[in-house]
């Protein structure tokens, strides 16, 4: 049974930081795999969270039974809908147990996720190298072979080990996770029809105006028109303030989804802004990008030499 402990490395002796990727077909093969690690991990005395789609959830509690009460069971689901918010729900976990070695189980790509979605959650997966750099936490990641083969070959780059029931290898595919950002830069597909307001700092009430007009339009329930309004201000503000003093809103709506894009000549320095909690002390500033994140089902930013682009997805109920 695979205990997922880290090969000892001559050259790197302070990083311990365990990144596997786990491969299976069947919920027999998710048992063994999972399941086994969890049972392994909890055995061991180190604090275990598994965050999982519901469907595994159950799969998992059920095999585990009442042996081990003190794992944390999470529906990724949920917590994880916008993969830009997962890593700082891990990074929380891994601070409150720093002392303990933490295991975490993180899967993030389903089948049904959408191509957007999928695309974010590898950006997540990649970035997740740089955040746990230093942490000598496990962050085991399953991938049901029935994703498509692309989401399957960007697990391959995203992940430093190949994990089996009985094995542990290192990826050859294993890529910088700065140059696998990179390539999730793809561009964005245009709106068909979307209303566009250009604005500066003494107009960032008529865009927030706009947006609440058009989430009322929308039919959006009060509390997600509420969400909807502060992700949308928190992005308006930060062209404003990060990208220039100026930008343009674009809003639109597919079925079920409204949403709202910035676009300013802003910059990203930094990959991980917007997706650890901010200190609230710092003058670093990230704030307004996590809310979003935290906000909003989706998040999709784009860099590029001309500026920022910041797309945010809610969905209307």
């Amino acid at each position: 049974m695979t205990t997922f402990t880290r090969p000892p490395s001559d050259t790197d002796p302070v990083a311990a930081f365990d990144h596997p990727v786990l491969f299976y077909a069947t919920e027999e093969e998710y048992l063994s795999g999972v399941g086994g690690a969890v049972r392994a991990a909890a055995a061991q005395g180190r604090p275990v969270l598994a965050a999982v789609p519901g469907e595994r959830l159950r799969l998992l509690r059920d095999g585990l039974g009442t042996d081990h009460p003190d794992v944390v069971w999470t529906d990724m689901r949920q917590a994880g809908r916008n993969p830009g918010r997962i890593l700082s729900m891990l990074q929380d976990f891994a601070a409150r147990n720093a002392t303990g070695r933490p295991f975490i189980v993180g899967e993030t790509i389903w089948v049904g996720r959408t191509s957007a979605e999928a695309r974010e959650a590898t950006r997540h997966e990649a970035l997740m190298n740089i955040a746990f750099a230093r942490s000598d936490a496990t962050v085991l990641c399953p991938y049901e072979t029935a994703l498509p083969e692309r989401v399957l070959t960007q697990a391959h780059r995203t992940h430093p080990v190949l994990a089996g029931t009985d094995d542990y290898r290192p990826s050859p595919a294993h890529t910088d996770p700065h140059e696998v950002c990179r390539d999730c830069d793809t561009p964005l597909p245009e709106p068909e029809d979307a209303v566009v307001l250009h604005f500066g700092e003494q107009d960032l009430a008529k865009a927030r105006d706009a947006a609440g007009r058009w989430s009322e339009a929308a039919d959006m329930s009060p509390l997600r028109r509420t969400d909807w309004l502060l992700a949308v201000s928190e992005a308006v503000t930060n062209s404003v303030r990060h990208g220039g003093g100026k930008g343009t809103l674009r809003l639109w709506r597919t079925a079920d989804t409204l949403i709202a894009e910035t676009r300013d000549r802003g910059r990203m320095p930094d990959p991980l802004i917007g997706r650890r909690r901010p200190d609230p002390y710092s003058a670093a500033g990230g704030r307004g990008v996590w809310m979003m994140h935290q906000l909003c089902d989706l998040v999709e930013m784009r860099a590029s030499a001309s500026g920022l682009v910041v797309r945010l997805h809610m969905e209307v109920v």
